[in-house]
């Protein structure tokens, strides 16, 4: 194996592993605006992390919070379906954000435009979510209408919003994260020019 090939290689691996990063993180604050408008909606605000462990657990909790918060108690709290949809979630989301690294790793673009290309992959997630991962998921797990129609019941508008929060905010950080390693790879450069 050539130096170039190593090279290579471990930037795909670097992209890889910093886009999974940037996506976990990056689901944090796509996860605070849905709760937050799921509690502005009078739906609970725990409600999308137990719609999510619908996925793979009884939907009773969901539909739960809904009702309390419906009746003006929004923090409705159960730990594991709620712990469960943080972890499907994370999991989801540090998927999508490996890909997305590895699709840019090669690719020498500055912070803005990796923010940039991170809301057309949040629009893209969004898409594909919607309309194919989801209706094949809750088919797969046998999990019912509330995987499959997830976007429709959370609102579409919320729903495109968070997906594109999600891409802007793992833009930014592998962008970052590009930065710092550009700064620590020239500081010994520049110092031992001096």
């Amino acid at each position: 194996m050539t130096r170039r090939t190593t090279a290579s290689t471990v930037s795909l691996g670097r992209g890889v592993l910093v886009g999974a990063v940037a996506g976990i993180l990056a689901s944090l604050v796509m996860a605070m605006y849905a709760m937050i408008a799921g509690w502005a909606k009078g739906a609970g605000f725990f409600t999308p992390l137990y719609h999510i462990a619908s996925l793979w657990a009884s939907p009773k909790a969901m539909m739960a919070s809904m009702e309390d918060g419906m009746a003006g108690n929004p923090f409705h709290f159960e730990f594991g379906p709620a712990l469960l949809g943080v972890v499907i979630h994370m999991m989801t989301a540090a998927t999508y954000g490996a890909v997305f690294g590895l699709i840019v790793a090669r690719l020498r673009l500055g912070t803005a435009a990796l923010a940039g290309a991170g809301l057309a992959w949040g629009a893209a997630v969004f898409a594909l979510s919607a309309f194919i991962g989801l209706p094949i998921a809750a088919a797969l797990f046998g999990s019912g209408d509330q995987i499959a129609n997830m976007a429709e019941m959370a609102g579409w508008g919320t729903f495109i919003i968070e997906h594109l929060l999600y891409g802007l905010v793992l833009g930014l950080l592998v962008g970052l994260d590009r930065r710092r390693s550009a700064a620590v790879t020239t500081a010994p450069a520049t110092a031992a020019a001096h």
